[in-house]
């Protein structure tokens, strides 16, 4: 019998399960303007808790809590998720920021660039050798990132805040490996949260505005209550799809994300665009395109390196 078809089948899985993550995470932007009008602290808190309380029902069903007890009784994998948790926190409560102050093009531009800066956490971290082409990309991005700066006027903190705190919560997680399992260490990593988010609803109940949660109607209750499943869905999904495909498609797909989330931002929401933003997201582009140059390459000499398959 051919393992051929099998692994092909694989791989088909893989990049529906990675492209159904990156999708859910292009929309994630509308979805949360429909929790208006509560605030970014609120939403993130809610999505904390209720990732967690999702969780525990899915290690539940999914009969894994053997795994989860067994990393439990490893501290430095707990260490490893406190800290992964801490900067998925600030990942998420910088493009909830963004998104509800009218800043979606700029979340855009943070993921963009984030495959760069995964490189280049590769290199200085990991020590890593990468190739001219990669190098290539990383100048251009940073000198979109200067444009931005210089010409628009504005420091591009959320978009530099999330691609640090997402590429820094990936190499965690490659850190970690093989050893926690996506539904135990989102489960951990929620859990660590609960303190700052329970503190955070206190401060905002004590706010003019209040809590909204249950009284701005059935419907935006609902959705609110969902903010743990959006939350949780993605990621398990981007777990399931990242072990049965390679790097080089992840690499290619995960741009579906910032296109999406561009568009949105330009056409639906219709944020300003002046030319010298426009000149920034261009170069940034420019450099995208040798990235995906690189990986083609890259690709195409290990497919002549493989060996071929027995059948």
């Amino acid at each position: 019998m051919s393992s051929v078809p099998r692994a092909s089948s694989s791989q088909t899985s893989g990049v529906a399960y990675a492209g159904g993550a990156y999708l859910l995470w292009g929309v994630l932007p509308l979805y949360f303007l429909l929790l208006v009008p509560t605030g970014p602290w609120e939403v993130v808190a809610w999505r904390v808790l209720l990732s967690f309380v999702f969780c525990l029902l899915l290690l539940t069903v999914m009969r894994g809590w053997t795994a989860f007890l067994a990393i439990i009784r490893r501290p430095k994998l707990l260490g490893w998720t406190a800290l992964a948790g801490l900067l998925i926190y600030v990942n998420w409560q910088v493009f909830l920021i963004g998104t509800l102050t009218g800043n979606v093009v700029e979340t855009s531009l943070g993921y963009f660039i984030n495959p760069i800066t995964t490189v280049l956490l590769g290199v200085f971290v990991l020590r890593e050798r990468i190739r001219r082409l990669q190098w290539a990309a990383i100048a251009i991005a940073s000198v979109a990132v200067v444009v931005i700066i210089v010409a628009h006027g504005e420091f591009p903190w959320i978009a530099l805040s999330l691609t640090a705190s997402f590429g820094l919560y990936g190499l965690i997680k490659k850190q970690i490996g093989p050893a926690v399992d996506a539904v135990s260490g989102l489960t951990l990593e929620s859990f660590w949260l609960i303190p700052i988010a329970v503190v955070q609803l206190i401060l905002v109940a004590q706010t003019p505005a209040g809590l909204t949660m249950g009284v701005n109607g059935g419907w935006h209750a609902v959705l609110l209550a969902c903010a743990g499943i959006a939350t949780a869905v993605p990621l398990l999904l981007f777990a399931a799809g990242a072990r049965r495909i390679d790097l080089t498609v992840i690499g290619m797909i995960q741009f579906i994300t910032p296109v999406m989330q561009f568009v949105i931002g330009v056409v639906f929401l219709h944020e300003p665009m002046p030319a010298e933003r426009w000149a920034g997201f261009v170069i940034v582009w420019i450099a995208i395109v040798v990235f995906v140059i690189d990986l083609l390459l890259a690709a195409r000499r290990g497919r002549r390196t493989a060996p071929t398959p027995i059948v």
